[in-house]
């Protein structure tokens, strides 16, 4: 069961670093699926893949030039500071609750995306008006991935592409903001944090290796329309699954 779990988790590792995220949404489902508790291991162990996933990326970005450093700066770190928040407050909601909010969270965002594959890839400049609405969803999506185990970045990717970012690079900004609050967000639960030590070695291994696989493919060989529809198709068949 666990070697099967860490090939899931590979798999899912290449692909949500194709997309600038973490893959916490469906590495959180895995490691319930083979027996883990939600709160002590699945969750803060979730939260800690996503973000070496992310950082993996970043850095892959980081050397094919597509991250905005600056301009991410003021996202990134009020996800920082708003990620542990959300883990705090993990604690005192019901486990059915979390589930539900995570439901919904993945169907939103899959609806914002396919509304965007009508839409032609920007070429201007981001309208610096909506830099503050921006930081605003940031952080909101920082709280709320804080509770759910995830880096956040299920809405950031829609919300920076909806600012004007061309896909590529929206991918890489959100691999900047989610290191942040994944990290973060996982010291937030160090306190509660139960999961075996070995299978933390293990996994972290794994995405590491699946990220940069993944972020070289996006940086490289990936087409704008294809991240976004492969993002759309995966998390309606997750927010499906979970729901059921």
């Amino acid at each position: 069961m666990v070697i099967l779990a860490v090939v899931l988790i590979f798999l899912v590792s290449m692909l949500f670093a194709m997309l600038g995220m973490g893959g916490g949404m469906l590495h959180v489902p895995i490691l319930l699926w083979i027996g883990f508790d939600l709160k002590t291991v699945a969750q803060p162990l979730g939260i800690l893949l996503n973000g070496l996933t992310s950082l993996m990326a970043l850095i892959i970005y980081w050397r094919h030039d597509l991250v905005d450093w600056k301009g991410s700066l003021p996202m990134a770190l009020t996800a920082l500071v708003l990620a542990p928040v959300g883990a705090l407050a993990a604690r005192a909601i019901p486990t059915q609750v979390l589930m539900g909010i995570f439901i919904a969270v993945i169907v939103l965002a899959a609806l914002r995306t396919l509304q965007s594959l009508r839409q032609a890839e920007p070429v201007d400049a981001v309208p610096a008006k909506r830099w503050i609405w921006a930081s605003l969803g940031v952080g909101v999506a920082a709280l709320t991935g804080g509770m759910l185990g995830l880096g956040g970045g299920t809405f950031i990717s829609p919300l920076l592409m909806w600012m004007g970012y061309p896909t590529k690079k929206a991918v890489a900004a959100t691999a900047y903001i989610v290191t942040f609050s994944s990290l973060s967000g996982f010291i937030g639960r160090l306190p509660y944090f139960k999961a075996p030590w070995l299978l933390v070695i293990i996994l972290s291994a794994t995405v590491l290796v699946a990220a940069g696989i993944g972020s070289q493919l996006m940086a490289t060989k990936a087409k704008p329309q294809w991240i976004k529809a492969a993002y759309a198709t995966l998390l309606i068949l997750v927010g499906i699954k979970l729901a059921f």
